[in-house]
């Protein structure tokens, strides 16, 4: 028996998962309507976590947040059988993850993050990303489990936190991304550009193929030989900020990182690769 605290889009996408590879899946949820409706693919619903989770081989967490976790483990203690192991797939804190696998390990349980690069249909589909980290022995015990799961289980190392600092490193250039989107559909308004017409620039344009050899770059930290210098990006920086105001529309990303742009050129950074913006993090070459 495999037990899911947490039947939202993740979740229940793992509770299909499960189900269709002949698994018995035992399923909670704080409100009750979400694991009724899985029974109809032979999920048993219960109304209470500690009797979710009792007599379970292994119990998987998909809630919200730190807060979240804590309130589902607390309520579902009672429940647990020593040496109990249990998975949580929610996106926390590095601190939350470092006190509650010290913690739980203290009351007998085997607590391990493993966080999700996964929309709905991953889950369901068993693809997507898994990050996992920390002691050896419980990762090597628990990859078999896992893997089968997700479409690439990713070993981060002995690091206890190091899935849960990846995984908001990720889902922070998601949001970049994001942002980027904004900002640009904004300017294609300004310019009279239909959101339509300007999703086919990448049609001829693929800037996500270039990340790695960007990302390479900038911790290269070698701004004397600039591919693109300062400058000149703070000019066409200037150049969009210039459209927007004329036809009054709002930029979100752009004006920040623009002022951060200013900073250095009053450094005297003019000719350096753009790159320098991220000086502070990764350093200089000598």
């Amino acid at each position: 028996m495999i037990t899911i605290l947490g039947a939202g889009l993740l979740g229940s996408g793992f509770v299909r998962a499960l189900r269709a590879k002949g698994e018995e899946v035992r399923v909670w949820n704080r409100s009750p309507e979400k694991a009724l409706a899985l029974a109809s693919i032979g999920a048993q619903p219960s109304g209470d976590p500690a009797a979710a989770v009792r007599g379970a081989s292994r119990t998987h967490i998909v809630v919200s947040d730190d807060a979240a976790v804590d309130a589902v483990l607390s309520s579902a203690a009672p429940g647990f059988a020593p040496g109990a192991l249990v998975i949580d797939h929610s996106t926390t804190s590095t601190r939350g993850a470092l006190e509650r696998t010290a913690r739980w390990r203290e009351r007998g349980v085997l607590y391990q993050h493993a966080p999700v690069f996964m929309g709905p249909q991953n889950a369901a589909e068993s693809t997507g990303v898994m990050l996992i980290s920390g002691e050896r022995e419980l990762v090597a015990r628990l990859s078999p489990l896992l893997a089968p799961m997700t479409g690439k289980l990713v070993d981060l190392g002995p690091r206890v936190d190091a899935a849960a600092a990846f995984k908001l490193l990720g889902n922070l250039f998601l949001i970049a991304l994001a942002a980027g989107f904004t900002d640009m559909l904004a300017l294609a308004k300004a310019m009279d550009v239909s959101p339509a017409q300007a999703a086919t620039l990448f049609e001829h344009f693929n800037p996500g193929a270039a990340v790695p050899a960007r990302f390479k770059r900038v911790l290269d930290a070698d701004y004397a030989r600039p591919t693109w210098e300062l400058a000149m990006a703070r000019k066409d920086a200037r150049l969009m900020q210039a459209e927007a105001d004329r036809a009054g529309v709002a930029l979100t990303m752009l004006p920040q990182f623009a002022a951060l742009m200013d900073r250095l050129l009053t450094q005297g950074h003019a000719h350096a690769d753009w790159t320098i913006v991220a000086k502070d993090f990764v350093g200089a070459r000598p």
